[in-house]
C-alpha cells in the first residue's frame, strides 16, 4: 500500500489543471523512488521499528518534487501522515490526528521564531503517549510563512533543535549549510525521541538516495559496496 506521501502526491496530481514538470522530467523514473529507472534504489529499503511518529505538512509542490526528503521519511517511519498545507482552513482530518489522545505532538522548528514559553529543546515522553514530530516540508521561506499562518498549530510545544552538523543534503541548493532538509530533521528528533535504530536508518536512506539520485545524473554507477549500501544490507526489506 502506497505511503502517506505517495497518496498525496496522487492526490495533488489529480486535482492538477496542468501536468507539474520537474527537472530532468524528460527520465522514466521508479514509479516508488522516485529514482530513474537505471538506478532504481528500492532493493535497497530499509525495515525497521519506530517507536514515534510524524507529521508532515507540506508546501502544495514538495510531494510532486522527485527531490522531496519527506518521501524518505515516510519510507522509513511506518506512522507518518500528510497533509497539504493551505493559507485558508485546514484539512479536518488534521486536527482530528493533532486530537488524538495516543499522540504527544510537538511542532519542529526553530524556537527564535516562537513564544518563549512554548520553546522545548528535549522530548519529554509521556506513558501511553507516541510522539508526534510536526514537521513543516517546505523551502525556507514558504516553512517560516506556514509557522506564522498556521493558527491550529500555536497551541502546540515549540522543538527547537540543536543541531552543530552541517546539512549532507545535495539535491538542492540552500544558501545557509545549516538549514537541513526535511529528513535530517526527522532522523535528529527520532534520536532524542530514543529511536535510535530508526534515526540511523533514515540518515543511510538518505544517504543512499542522494548516491543513486547523482549517480543517475553523472551517468556513472552506484557503489553497491560501500558503507552506506552495506549497512542497508543489513536492514532491507525482502523482495
Amino acid at each position: 500500500m502506497p505511503h502517506a506521501v505517495a497518496r498525496l502526491r496522487e492526490e495533488r496530481l489529480a486535482r492538477s489543471a496542468k501536468p507539474f514538470i520537474a527537472r530532468g522530467s524528460r527520465t522514466t523514473r521508479c514509479g516508488r523512488c522516485r529514482v530513474p529507472r537505471s538506478h532504481c534504489l528500492c532493493d535497497w529499503l530499509p525495515q525497521v521499528a519506530a517507536g514515534s511518529a510524524v507529521c508532515l505538512i507540506m508546501h502544495d509542490i514538495e510531494p510532486l518534487k522527485p527531490s522531496n526528503t519527506g518521501w524518505l521519511i515516510a519510507d522509513v517511519v511506518a506512522d507518518t501522515h500528510a497533509f497539504t498545507w493551505r493559507r485558508t482552513g485546514v484539512e479536518p482530518a488534521l486536527l482530528e490526528l493533532l486530537a488524538e489522545p495516543r499522540y504527544q505532538p510537538v511542532v519542529v522548528f526553530p524556537g527564535e521564531y516562537a513564544e518563549p514559553e512554548r520553546v522545548v529543546s528535549e522530548v519529554q515522553v509521556v506513558a501511553g503517549k507516541r510522539p508526534l514530530f510536526i514537521l513543516l516540508d517546505a523551502t525556507w521561506t514558504e516553512a517560516r510563512k506556514m509557522f506564522r499562518k498556521s493558527p491550529y498549530l500555536n497551541r502546540l510545544p515549540v522543538l527547537s533543535l540543536q543541531a552543530d552538523v552541517l546539512s549532507r543534503y545535495r539535491l538542492r541548493r540552500s544558501t545557509r549549510s545549516e538549514h537541513l532538509c526535511t529528513a535530517e530533521v526527522a532522523a535528529l528528533c527520532l534520536a532524542l525521541a530514543g529511536d535510535g535504530p530508526a534515526a540511523e536508518a533514515l540518515d543511510t536512506w538518505l544517504d543512499a538516495f542522494t548516491d543513486h539520485y547523482l549517480a543517475a545524473k553523472q551517468h556513472r554507477s552506484p557503489d553497491l559496496t560501500d558503507a552506506t549500501h552495506l549497512s542497508l544490507e543489513a536492514l532491507r526489506r525482502p523482495s
